[in-house]
């Protein structure tokens, strides 16, 4: 390993505070923008819990690259096994892998993380004990998960599910408020050298089982609250690794430095409104439950303005009724589309004469229309503070809906709490969106399973529709192909027929990098894997590993 740094680094700036070793690699990220950090280490908390915890501090098991249709790269894990009904899914677990405070690693580790998921369900960030039978080590390098049905997507979840030290975890008396204060973790960074509600410094564990292959020492955290904070920095080149939305970045970034600045925008996330159809409101209950109501919402969404305007061309629009988008489009059902593509289309007439037809009518006065029942409908669309694109995206929308005679505006929380407002559904309506895998059925059952309400941000219109939810988990229930794509067809006729969810556009994986201090950055001509560094994308990782500072 090259070193790397031949000046000493201050952490703060500050008198009195530590001063980084002399010659240390640190990369200087940003993987989440909010106001202040907020020190919280538990990997199995969905709402404050740091950035970088998951991979950096915690490995998976196995990380499956999408990019490379689900590839294999192993982790904490060095194989895995089905039985032969495919009711058992063993995972072989790394010799000589340990603790950051040195104790053994083992399977035993694995079941115990797994079954203090049971008895606190609200750990179960990924939902896999609804699916479970058992998690049981038979011996130190040996798990074994056994399913209740055959469920070919549950492993994506499993590897996913981030394991904790028994030996520490055993003694905590309430896991799910635990901060995790002194963590002690398997992946590459695991030591907080400091730690601020403006910045935290995340360095080395020098237990870890791949250290020959890391060569970045720490990675520092300032703290940034808006897009226009990154492009500040980024503009002066304070930054090496981040993601996003930077205005005509070509200009803005580019420019500033052509040979060093570079960035990747790979297609993403599907990005939705999601209107919350368990709203406490009656007026908003009654229409929210409306199909008609929800594709005059989506009719009035000027979907290529969003792109062109609040996102400078970068995402791509969606128009499928079903939300597919076109980065899935192999999955296409060309049926339902032909007969509901229309919804998803900008037509603002339409949308009047659908409103109209469906009782909808200004009774007051008041500009604005009431529900078919003569309730008064007005809501808040909440959007993450600092997401200027978005922010522009839900004003656009807000506008297009104006011109329907409906009552929208726009509320901006901190992302930690427009988050807790999605899973609690403490909320009337949100921009959202989705992460996504290797098929189009991740990101479909991870916003609307009926199961994954309340349990993640990404079911946040609380939608349940019993023949959706079979369609979902009949695509799993199989491994063959032909079937998974009749399933799969279903699926998406039951979406568009009914659009629980206004799909405006696909972002692009947000990336930006600086190859000034370091190098091996992946981009179009290196197109390892997924190379964001926001939580969410375990192949950032593979990422991490794959730098080196220059010499």
């Amino acid at each position: 390993m090259s070193l790397k740094k031949t000046t000493l680094v201050l952490l703060a700036g500050t008198v009195g505070l530590p001063v980084a070793h002399a010659q240390e690699a640190i990369l200087t990220a940003v993987p989440q923008q909010l106001t202040a950090w907020v020190e919280n280490y538990n990997p199995m908390n969905a709402t404050t819990v740091l950035p970088t915890v998951l991979d950096f501090m915690y490995e998976p098991l196995v990380v499956f690259n999408a990019i490379k249709g689900g590839e294999a790269n192993y982790r904490l894990a060095t194989d895995y096994a089905y039985s032969e009904d495919q009711l058992s899914l063993t995972f072989t677990m790394r010799d000589g892998a340990k603790w950051s405070d040195g104790e053994p690693l083992t399977a035993k580790d694995v079941a115990f993380t797994f079954n203090m998921i049971k008895e606190f369900p609200a750990l179960d960030l990924r939902a896999v004990w609804p699916k479970l039978e058992s998690v049981e080590a038979s011996d130190d390098k040996t798990v074994t998960f056994k399913f209740k049905q055959v469920d070919a997507g549950l492993i994506y979840q499993i590897v996913q599910t981030y394991v904790v030290p028994e030996h520490v975890w055993a003694d905590v008396a309430d896991p799910v408020t635990f901060t995790n204060p002194a963590p002690v973790g398997s992946g590459p960074l695991t030591e907080i050298r400091r730690f601020t509600p403006q910045e935290y410094i995340q360095c080395r564990n020098p237990n870890y089982w791949d250290n020959a292959e890391l060569e970045v020492d720490c990675m520092r955290m300032p703290q940034v609250s808006n897009n226009d904070q990154v492009l500040t920095m980024a503009a002066n080149g304070e930054l090496d690794w981040f993601g996003s939305f930077l205005p005509d970045i070509e200009r803005t970034y580019l420019a500033g430095d052509p040979d060093h600045r570079g960035y990747w925008f790979p297609a993403g996330s599907p990005v939705y409104f999601s209107l919350n159809m368990e709203s406490e409101d009656a007026g908003l209950k009654e229409a929210f439950s409306d199909v008609d109501f929800r594709r005059a919402f989506s009719m009035a969404m000027d979907r290529q303005a969003m792109v062109d305007i609040a996102g400078y061309g970068y995402p791509t629009a969606n128009e499928y009724a079903s939300g597919l988008g076109q980065a899935y489009d192999v999955w296409n059902n060309v049926e339902a589309e032909a007969e509901f593509g229309h919804f998803a289309r900008f037509d603002i007439e339409a949308a009047k004469t659908l409103l109209a037809d469906a009782g909808y009518a200004d009774k007051d006065g008041d500009g604005f229309l009431e529900t078919p029942s003569g309730l008064p409908i007005a809501f808040e669309i909440i959007v993450p503070n600092g997401w200027t694109d978005w922010v522009n995206t839900v004003q656009l929308a807000i506008e297009g809906l104006a011109e329907v005679g409906i009552n929208a505006s726009m509320a901006t929380p901190e992302s930690p709490a427009w988050t807790d407002a999605l899973i609690s559904g403490k909320y009337e309506a949100a921009l959202n969106a989705v992460a996504t895998g290797v098929s189009p059925h991740f990101f479909l059952d991870s916003s609307l399973h009926s199961r994954n309400v309340g349990q993640n941000r990404f079911a946040s219109s609380r939608y349940a529709n019993p023949e959706l939810d079979a369609a979902l988990d009949a695509f799993n229930a199989t491994t063959d192909a032909a079937e998974q794509s009749e399933a799969m067809k279903k699926v998406l006729a039951l979406i568009a027929a009914d659009m629980p969810l206004i799909n405006v556009f696909n972002n692009p994986l947000w990336y930006e990098y600086n190859t000034t201090r370091f190098t091996g950055f992946f981009n179009a001509d290196n197109p390892v894997a997924r190379p964001v560094v926001y939580a969410g994308v375990p192949e950032r990782l593979l990422h991490l590993l794959a730098l080196s500072p220059v010499k």
